[in-house]
């Protein structure tokens, strides 16, 4: 099988050719074959994003030049599987499958829109049906979203709405945006602190990682909530994270506010359980979305380092958007104040 920059990770370790050039490259960086096993599953070039610099598209290209010369009779082929995938739009192993219609003539408000997982809900929606609004502090990404989902189904749109969700005037700047009916809200904006315990840990970072990932979180939810309560129905989907499960994933900020995400969540489903409202969340484990981690608090990051091997696998911000955009829809009828951990099976260890 001739390798490409589309082949997973765990496919280019494998290969007797493509294994020992990768395994050589990482040595040149002092990692070993082993620190990429949770990201066996994600397609090479995914690392590009998730390495957030230390391997640059630059070294992919080195890469493949380097098998290329190594095994030329097999890698002709790759040419051909780069052309295959072009064709379908999906890299080696799942692949994202529409349900045309799913979201026909319903509103969705997703936040964190611009990137990562909240950019595969908002394009998974719209390319369903629905009409989005998009809301993020980027505007410039939200442009660039709105930019690129062009020949949607007849009714769906994307409407772009930057601002900070922990903001009362930018959280009803985007409720307005929405024209009065939202049938579903996914609060999926949120930012990692640097690993801190709670003796390290500043009052900047800490206010900040609340602000966004609690504060935010309640703030849509309440804005969305009366209307939803007089329409009798709504679907409201919230991030919270392996850290809302467990202490050992990441900082005391963080791993506090996505905790609160799970209260929040399950006090909802209790609040309007019975005015056609249900409110899930989903915990993901590893992402490979490159979110920024402002830097490495010195006693925190050394005490989790070694749980981090725990994690099974990465996942891709479309498989993320699957399980959400599933929540978010009518068919999950009979779920509510769910926490879905969209791990990998990482809880379970």
């Amino acid at each position: 099988m001739a390798l490409t920059v589309h082949s997973t990770v765990g496919e280019w370790l494998d290969h007797p050719v493509g294994g020992q050039i990768l395994a050589g490259l990482l040595a040149q960086g002092g990692a070993t074959p082993d620190s990429l096993t949770p990201a066996r599953g994600l397609p090479l070039e995914q690392l590009v994003a998730l390495s957030g610099g230390a391997f640059p598209a630059e070294m992919l290209d080195g890469l493949m030049a380097a098998y290329r010369e190594a095994a030329p009779e097999e890698a002709g082929g790759s040419a051909d599987a780069d052309a295959e995938h072009a064709a379908t739009g999906t890299a080696a192993g799942w692949s994202e499958r529409i349900t045309p219609g799913r979201f026909a003539g319903q509103t969705v408000v997703v936040t964190g829109a611009a990137s990562g997982i909240g950019r595969a809900v908002a394009s998974r929606v719209a390319r369903e049906g629905g009409r989005v609004i998009a809301a993020d502090i980027s505007a410039e990404k939200l442009d660039d979203l709105a930019s690129t989902l062009t020949d949607l189904p007849s009714g769906a749109q994307v409407v772009p709405v930057a601002g900070d969700i922990s903001d009362e005037g930018d959280v009803a700047r985007i409720v307005a945006a929405a024209d009065g009916r939202v049938d579903a809200l996914a609060n999926v904006a949120g930012i990692m602190d640097d690993m801190s315990a709670v003796h390290e840990v500043s009052d900047a970072l800490w206010e900040r990682v609340l602000r966004v990932n609690l504060e935010g979180t309640m703030r849509l939810t309440r804005a969305v909530v009366p209307g939803m309560l007089a329409a009798g129905q709504g679907r409201i989907v919230n991030v919270t994270s392996e850290a809302g499960l467990r202490g050992s994933a990441a900082g005391a900020a963080y791993t506090a506010s996505k905790h609160a995400v799970v209260g929040l969540t399950r006090s909802n489903a209790v609040m309007y359980a019975k005015h056609g409202i249900r409110t899930n969340a989903v915990a993901p484990g590893g992402v490979a979305t490159g979110i920024p981690v402002p830097g490495q608090a010195e006693f925190g990051a050394a005490v989790l380092r070694p749980h981090q091997v725990n994690i099974l696998s990465l996942a891709m911000a479309e498989e993320l958007a699957a399980t959400i955009t599933f929540l978010l829809s009518q068919d999950s009828v009979n779920l509510n104040g769910a926490i879905v951990a969209a791990d990998g099976g990482w809880s379970a260890v």
